[in-house]
């Protein structure tokens, strides 16, 4: 299990991080796409997807915790995460050069450092990536146009399936997991800068990011119709975590 040494001096910094003024004019230079979103929700899945059709430039994280194995697959530094010691991520922090950073499950700080906005710049394509709810009010503070998209499975069972099926994840950590979930999808529900998408078809997924990217509006049908997914997905987690605690 990932821990963190440092977590209190973590929190205190990121209770008022604020990004340089060179990394504020970077960002404002920046087309950006934010996925949020409870774990397992498929996320990482729409992204390669998008990638892949060669638009999008898929932002690297820095995080602080090690490398783990997902479905016999081998995480690799630069791939999945840049993994960065926590004196180093500290370090980078009080210099402003991270657009957003958080604690994630109380086990480790994960955020978005300047360099992987130059990089899609000089590449010419929209950058994307997914964030934590703390991390995506940070940026739509600081970016009002950046285009943020909450992402649900389709319904309770099939999320929990998703679960279970990135590996041997600790009792403790499922319900560590979906605990937060409750407090994202309740945090989503609060805020208009959210966009809610239900991923229960990768390529409409796809093509849905896509439309937003653009500044499209959506189907007011088809908003409400994924606001209550979002709804029941938040009323079926906490009555789940209720009775595993009898």
């Amino acid at each position: 299990m990932n821990e963190l040494k440092y977590r209190d001096t973590f929190r205190t910094l990121l209770a008022d991080y604020r990004p340089s003024e060179a990394t504020k004019r970077i960002l404002r230079e920046t087309r950006l796409v934010l996925l949020v979103g409870p774990s397992s929700a498929g996320r990482n899945t729409i992204i390669n997807e998008l990638v892949a059709g060669g638009d999008y430039h898929f932002i690297v994280s820095d995080t602080t915790r090690q490398p783990r194995v997902n479905n016999g697959v081998p995480e690799q530094n630069g791939r999945e995460y840049w993994f960065r010691t926590e004196d180093d991520l500290l370090d980078e922090l009080r210099q402003g050069k991270f657009l957003e950073a958080a604690i994630i499950h109380d086990q480790q700080v994960s955020g978005i450092s300047v360099r992987e906005l130059q990089k899609a710049q000089a590449a010419g394509r929209i950058a994307i990536n997914e964030v934590e709810i703390d991390g995506a009010e940070n940026v739509h503070r600081l970016k009002p146009d950046c285009v943020i998209i909450f992402v649900v499975p389709p319904a309770f069972d099939v999320w929990l399936q998703r679960l279970h099926a990135r590996g041997k994840i600790p009792p403790a950590e499922i319900r560590r997991r979906l605990e937060s979930s409750c407090q994202e999808f309740a945090a989503a529900l609060k805020n208009d800068y959210y966009t809610f998408l239900v991923n229960d078809s990768l390529e409409q997924a796809a093509t849905d990011v896509r439309t937003l990217a653009t500044g499209k509006p959506q189907d007011p049908a088809k908003v409400r119709a994924a606001r209550s997914v979002v709804e029941r997905l938040l009323r079926q987690t906490q009555a789940y975590l209720e009775r595993a605690a009898e």
